[in-house]
This record gives structure tokens, sequence and C-alpha cells, in this order.
């Protein structure tokens, strides 16, 4: 059974009764019994959601993307179309190995193409660029590219870059909306490349 306020296109499914309102499930998407999608989510064509899979309000996950058990997944997160969430450090054919929880934290972007492996965080904020395959976890109000994805400057909550100042960062955009990134997390972003 549907909440009432959710819209499920004619041609996809859903399984689970814990969709808030306002979300909407579009065409040949499939969502399985168990899984959570909070307020305003946006679940678009040929999307497959697993019932162990948690989404937060105002989350949007573009085409092709298969979300499977342990996947978290905060308020105002992009998942870009054709990302993938890896969920088997070792793959072997009729092998059940459990989940390991793979987490995006509040607002962060994951690009078109993208590659999670199971088990890293995506810290808030950050910026996975497309096509990147993200092995380790990622800091806050980071951006990382490539293969494997590596650090390449840090982000504001708006998506532009930040750039360091003489007594913290600001926005390249002109769109500062919230709290820099302290001198620890900088750092810490910088180790990791």
């Amino acid at each position: 059974m549907v909440t009432p306020g959710v819209f499920v296109h004619p041609q996809g499914i859903c399984q689970s009764d814990a969709v808030g309102e306002g979300s909407r499930i579009w065409a040949f998407a499939h969502v399985l019994p168990g899984a959570v999608i909070g307020r305003d989510a946006n679940i678009c064509d040929f999307v497959f959601i697993e019932g162990g899979v948690v989404l937060g309000d105002r989350v949007t996950v573009k085409c092709h993307v298969a979300l499977w058990d342990g996947v978290r997944v905060a308020d105002d997160v992009f998942i870009g179309p054709s990302a993938v969430f890896a969920n088997d450090r070792h793959p072997r054919s009729r092998r059940y190995v459990p989940a390991l929880a793979t987490t995006l934290g509040r607002g962060c972007s994951i690009g078109a193409g993208a590659v999670l492996t199971p088990g890293v965080v995506v810290g808030e904020w950050a910026m996975v660029g497309a096509g990147a395959v993200v092995t380790r976890d990622v800091p806050p109000f980071t951006l990382v590219m490539g293969n494997p994805a590596r650090p390449a400057g840090l982000v504001c909550r708006c998506g532009g870059r930040l750039e360091p100042t003489g007594d913290g960062f600001r926005c390249l955009l002109g769109d500062w909306t919230g709290r820099a990134p302290s001198a620890a997390m900088v750092c810490r972003a910088l180790e990791s490349a």
C-alpha cells in the first residue's frame, strides 16, 4: 500500500509502505518492501531500491541506479544517472555476504557514472565527480575525481569551489550559505590525497 500523497507512475512498482509524502517514483522503478524513502524524494526511471535501503528527505536518484541493502542516504542528496553502488568487495557467484553500510552525508552529490565500493562514507556536502571510483571515505565539503578518486579541492554547500582566504574560505560562486570547513577538515582532505 502506497502512502497517500505519493506519486507512483503506472509502470513503476512500489512495494514499500514507508515512502514520504510528496515523493515521486517514475516508470520502471522498483522499490522493494522494507525500503524507507523520505518526503519529496524523486526516484527516476529504471531505479532499483532494495528493502534494506534508507533515503532521507528531498533525495534525487536519477535513472539507471541500483541501491542495495545497507545503503544509507541523508537528506538533500543528489545521485547522478548510472551511478554504481557495489555491494560486495569479493564477488563470487552464489555466495551471500552481509551488506556493508555505504553512507551518503547530507547534501552530497554523486556524479554520473561514479562507482562507490561497499562500505564507504561520503561526507556532508561533498561532491564525487562523474566517473570517479570511490574506494575510501570522502571528507565533508571535499571534491573527489578520478580512478581511484582523489581529493581535487573543496566545495561549498552550493556546489561552487571554495578558495582559501586569510581567515577561512570563500565560495567562488559567491553563494556562501553556511559554515566554512574547519582547518582540521581541510588538512584531513589534503592528507588523504
